[in-house]
Formats: C-alpha cells, sequence, structure tokens
C-alpha cells in the first residue's frame, strides 16, 4: 500500500462520500426510496399518537395513569445481576417523570402525534426523525423493545437522509426558503418567491 507524504496529508481536508452514500442521501432523483420509510415511521407515531390523545389515560380525567403503570413496569425491570433497565434511567423515571405523570403522559401522546404529522407530511423531516429516535430511545432504555429498535434504525436513515427524505413533501419547498444556519435560504437572503433551480440549488439545504 503506497504511504502519503506529509504534503499530501496536509492537503487532505475532507473524505468524499461513495457515489452510494451520495445517491442516497443528497441525490433527489433517488429521493422516492425515502417516502416509504418516512410513511411507515410517520403513520406509526401517529396511530400511536392519536390513540393517546383520544384516550383518558393519557389527556383525560385520568391522565397521567398509563404512564404511570409504565414507568412501575420499567422499575419492575431494574432488579437482577443484568437489569433490563440502568439504575440511573430508573432514578430518572422514579423522581422526575413518576410524580408528573399528568403532564409527562400529555408531552408524550402530543408528542408522538406532531411527530408522525411532520414525517407523513415531509416537513423538517430530519428534525422530526431526530425526535422519533430520541423517544425510541427512551422507551428501549424503559425496557420496552416491541418494534423501537426497528423504528430507531429507520428514524437514523432519515436523519441521515434529511436532504432528500421530505423531497417528495413539504421540504421541497420549505427547506431552500429556510435554508440552513450556515446557509440562509430564500427568505432570510430577501430573494423572491419564485426559485429558479440551479446545480447548487438542486439539494434541500436544512432539514
Amino acid at each position: 500500500m503506497a504511504r502519503l507524504s506529509e504534503k499530501q496529508r496536509r492537503e487532505i481536508v475532507a473524505l468524499e462520500d461513495s457515489p452510494v452514500s451520495k445517491a442516497l442521501f443528497e441525490d433527489v432523483r433517488w429521493s422516492w426510496i425515502w417516502v416509504f420509510v418516512r410513511l411507515y415511521v410517520g403513520l406509526t407515531w401517529l396511530q400511536s399518537g392519536v390513540g393517546k390523545l383520544t384516550s383518558p389515560a393519557w389527556m383525560g380525567d385520568r391522565a397521567g395513569t398509563a404512564l404511570t403503570g409504565f414507568v412501575q413496569g420499567a422499575l419492575a425491570q431494574t432488579g437482577g445481576e443484568h437489569p433490563q433497565v440502568q439504575g440511573w434511567y430508573a432514578a430518572f423515571l422514579e423522581s422526575v417523570v413518576l410524580p408528573n405523570a399528568a403532564t409527562w403522559g400529555r408531552m408524550v401522546a402530543v408528542g408522538e402525534t406532531l411527530v408522525g404529522i411532520a414525517l407523513v407530511l415531509g416537513m423538517f423531516t430530519g428534525i422530526a426523525a431526530s425526535f422519533a429516535a430520541f423517544m425510541n430511545v427512551n422507551f428501549l432504555l424503559a425496557g420496552a423493545v416491541s418494534t423501537n429498535p426497528i423504528l430507531l434504525l429507520l428514524a437514523i436513515l432519515l436523519i441521515l437522509a434529511w436532504k432528500t427524505a421530505g423531497w417528495w413533501g413539504v421540504d421541497r419547498w420549505l427547506l431552500p426558503a429556510l435554508g440552513t444556519p450556515w446557509r440562509p435560504g430564500l427568505v432570510f437572503r430577501g430573494e423572491p418567491g419564485t426559485h429558479q433551480t440551479t446545480a447548487q440549488d438542486r439539494t434541500p439545504t436544512t432539514g
């Protein structure tokens, strides 16, 4: 294997992505692939969230009872040599979540619903997928496996594909308009609403 000279090492400032990575995560021509992933994850969260919004145990006069039962189930998994729920997370559930179960329960119900809506519409897809992954991680830490590993993996893929995952959705117009902190969009550049697509603008700029 050829060794790089000191000069060559200094000149390397970035490693180029593979053609497959570029196609999946940057090229809008392949963005249709993410529609199926986005809709599956989004509809799963939306169904779960709407079910909680319409349940008295989450949002009604008995708000907090469902979450209390979930937390107690998690705390029951803290024993043994290899506990399913780690002590530090159990302490968080017992001291922070359990005393405020009604508030946390409503936050979970609303959060799941908003994440589901955003993913289905393809709106702020990368941000919505980040919140989805955060919820999956918390459910896993609480000892609830179910479909959480699958949803977590798909959410991570959507985060990686934030530039194109919402191209067949609201992000197609929203992202070029708003831009990113490192590259302001049309709204913050004070440009007209009409946008002529160029090679540089073909890929959305935030997510």
